[in-house]
């Protein structure tokens, strides 16, 4: 006699679930990596970037903005060097959750990416949409803005960061 399907539907399997975090987790890990190697070997070009945006020299020029204009070239790059130093950890921290991830450690890799999206999120979101484009202005910029770009990782980061922690199957359903 044949047997009937489930009712229930069936939950993802557990390794399908975990590769896809191990996975998704390592994209956003690889791009960090690439980023923070870019940004240390290439240093020139995203200085001028941050410097053009903390200067606020190609904005409407508001008077009533201005002021927020960041013109010391010292604290500008310290700022550059703070992001770097930001993305290599972060980079890290989102290897070893995948390196977690394909040891199946689910419970450490979920925490420790969660950590390490956090960090991407936290510096795309809040660094570069919320300081960088609107306390200096960014949105206003035709050639210095990385809004669509930050915007992009951001969501990468949050999707990704929800897939990681989506519900696995118990030992039983295995």
């Amino acid at each position: 006699m044949a047997s009937l399907p489930s009712a229930r539907p069936s939950a993802p399997a557990p390794r399908a679930l975990t590769l896809a975090a191990a996975l998704l987790t390592g994209t956003v890990a690889l791009y960090m990596t690439l980023v923070a190697f870019g940004n240390i070997t290439d240093f020139g070009t995203n200085q001028a970037f941050v410097r053009h945006v903390l200067a606020m020299d190609t904005t409407f020029k508001d008077p009533d903005l201005m002021w927020r204009a960041v013109t010391g070239e010292r604290l500008q790059d310290a700022a550059y060097v703070l992001v770097i130093v930001w993305e290599s950890v972060a980079a890290l921290v989102l290897l070893y959750g995948t390196w977690l991830w394909f040891r199946r450690e689910r419970p450490r890799a979920r925490r420790i990416s969660t950590y390490g999206l956090l960090m991407v999120m936290l510096l795309f979101g809040a660094g570069f949409i919320g300081i960088g484009g609107e306390w200096f202005a960014m949105w206003q910029s035709e050639q210095w803005n990385g809004l669509d770009a930050a915007t992009r990782v951001f969501v990468m980061s949050g999707v990704v960061l929800i897939v990681d922690h989506l519900p696995f199957a118990t030992a039983a359903e295995e």
